[in-house]
């Protein structure tokens, strides 16, 4: 029997037919569901359930007593804090069964999830969007958006670094770690190809 490419802590259940990637570590009392796809470099932290379906992509990091329902898609290089929700019926109910009626949540690459925060299923987090802790998503979120608060309402952008955007008068704004710039036009952010030398 070959050695598996991935870490698993003793007290992980992991179900036969789930994909784990190389690299990835699965830490205490988790539990990986069959049919689920865990990227390539994830880290999986205590407590955490991955249900039948879930896609993780590579270097997604889920921290402590997160439950990752199926219709959720996570891309490359997510972040979901300590204890974060993600919810797949929008009007759940004990005496009836909604599994035909689960609702798809997609966090696109690079996305970060603030500890205690819920997303409300279907809607989609965009590229580099960075949740607030406790903040309850009841809408989609734009790329580079900064939401907070209950119900989440928008509050600026961020950077791929994780910095808050502050925009000049052209729309033009520059993250203070990594010194690339950004563009705001039109309600949206781009981050601007670096001039060719």
């Amino acid at each position: 029997m070959s050695t598996p490419a991935y870490f698993a802590h003793p007290s992980a259940v992991i179900d036969e037919g789930c994909t784990i990637g190389e690299g990835t570590k699965i830490w205490h009392f988790s539990h990986i569901m069959p049919g689920c796809t865990i990227g390539e470099h994830c880290n999986i932290g205590q407590n955490v359930v991955i249900s039948p379906g879930v896609q993780l992509g590579k270097n997604v990091k889920v921290q402590n007593n997160v439950s990752i329902y199926t219709g959720v898609q996570c891309e490359d290089d997510v972040f979901l804090g300590p204890s974060m929700v993600f919810t797949n019926v929008i009007n759940p109910r004990s005496a009836i069964n909604r599994k035909s009626e689960y609702a798809s949540t997609l966090v696109k690459t690079g996305a970060s999830i603030g500890a205690n925060a819920t997303i409300v299923c279907g809607h989609d987090i965009g590229r580099f969007a960075f949740i607030g802790a406790g903040a309850v998503v009841t809408r989609n979120v734009p790329d580079y958006a900064l939401v907070m608060g209950n119900p989440a309402r928008q509050t600026g952008w961020m950077s791929e670094f994780g910095h808050k955007l502050k925009f000049n008068e052209e729309g033009i704004a520059t993250c203070p770690e990594s010194n690339e710039r950004y563009s705001l036009q039109q309600g949206k952010v781009q981050k601007l190809t670096p001039p060719a030398v």
